[in-house]
Order: structure tokens, then sequence, then C-alpha cells
């Protein structure tokens, strides 16, 4: 038998296979959507016509649907009988003890990553976060949004526990359109990246206090802008 050149076999007898990298049909039919609502060009609360996007985006409506179920998997849409695919909508309550609830993760994690994360993956932290703050000065907001998400992400990731970064991962997909109206404004803008340069210096020096007040104050941040958010009817 022909032994497969992407997968390799320690003496245990573990495998360690190589990434596949190739992305499917549905797979960016679904990056496509989200993005969409992501930025408001499809309303929370309005039903999806798969006929008229099928036909915008020049896909028949089989990717379509098995994309609309990847985004009905993260929360982002609802599948409803006789009615199709309808964007969600959050009830403010509901949006601030989600916003909540990652934010205790994240500062959580902070504390574990200071322990568990090697000085290379907190470089790469670091990077990253300078790629997002050179998004930030080209006013280049999806990018800058996109790149947001993998750092609370990955500070999470980076504590090692596995049920905290699902959990996490789970509930910012369900908030990204939430999140994303966060930095529509250009003071609050500024502050939100102000604050991400402050935690990456925080953490390359491993500073537990530091970065947990910095994630408080992002947190206030965040809140305050989705208050303000709600009473001009934008979520």
């Amino acid at each position: 038998m022909t032994r497969d050149p992407t997968m390799t076999t320690d003496l245990s007898g573990d495998y360690s296979e190589a990434p596949i990298l190739q992305r499917t049909l549905h797979d960016e039919v679904a990056a496509r959507l989200r993005d969409m609502i992501v930025e408001g060009r499809i309303d929370p609360g309005s039903r999806i016509n798969e006929v008229q996007l099928g036909r915008s985006l020049g896909v028949s409506r089989t990717p379509l649907r098995e994309a609309l179920k990847t985004l009905a998997s993260e929360g982002l849409v609802d599948l409803v009988r006789n009615k199709g695919a309808i964007v969600r909508t959050f009830a403010i309550g509901e949006t601030l003890d989600m916003v909540q609830a990652l934010s205790a993760i994240e500062q959580t994690c902070s504390r574990l990553a200071c322990d568990t994360a090697s000085a290379e993956e907190i470089e790469n932290f670091c990077s990253l976060t300078e790629t997002m703050v050179s998004e930030y000065g080209k006013r280049n907001r999806l990018a800058y949004f996109k790149l947001n998400q993998q750092l609370h992400q990955l500070l999470v990731d980076l504590a090692g526990n596995q049920t905290l970064s699902r959990f996490h991962r789970t509930t910012q997909e369900q908030l990204r359109r939430v999140r994303f109206i966060d930095i529509d404004k250009a003071d609050i803008w500024a502050l939100a990246t102000s604050q991400h340069e402050g935690l990456a210096v925080a953490f390359r020096s491993r500073d537990k206090s530091k970065m947990g007040s910095i994630l408080e104050d992002h947190l206030v941040l965040t809140l305050q802008r989705l208050r303000e958010a709600t009473h001009a009817n934008e979520l």
C-alpha cells in the first residue's frame, strides 16, 4: 500500500495531518454572506431572497442553502419553515449579557495566557495587532474588524482551555454584526485601537493586571456603544 505523503506517524502511532487549504464553494458563499450581514447590507430581521441572492452571487441554490445552514449554526440567521432564512436579531438585554460573558472569558483567559503562551505566540499576537493598527490607519473598516475578531479569539485560544475557546467562538460569531457597529464612530474606533495596542504591550511583558484592566475598559466602551446604538435603533 502506498503511504500518504500528507500524513506522518510518530512512534506512538498518533497521526499528524497536513491542513486542508482548499475552500469549498459553500464556504466562499458563507464568507460573502457573513460579510454582507456584518456590514449591514442585509438588515436584521429581513428575509433572505435565495433566488435574488443566488443570481447576484452567480451561484445555484444548493451551495447557497448549504451556506445558510452554516450561518444558522453560527447564530447569524434563523431558518424558519415556509419563510426561509431570516437574519437574526437580538434583544438588547440578551446582547449585553453575551458581550459581558465574552469579556469575562477574555479577562480570565488573558491571565491564563500570560502563563501558558510561548514567547513566539505572544510575538505573533503583537504582530497581528500591528497589522490591525495598520488597517486602522487606512480606515479599512472590514479588514480591521476581521483582524480584531481574530485577535480576541487568539487571546482566548492561547489560554489552552478548549471549553472557553469553543463558547467564545460561538458567541463571538453571533455578535459579529453587533461588534461591527462598535467601530462606526471615529472616536470610539480610535480608542478601541489604542486599547488593543496597550493590550499587546501588556501581553509582551506578561502583565496580567494591566491586561485585565484594559479588557475591562474595552468592555465599558463596547457596552456604551451598544446602548447608544439601541437608542438610535441601529441593532
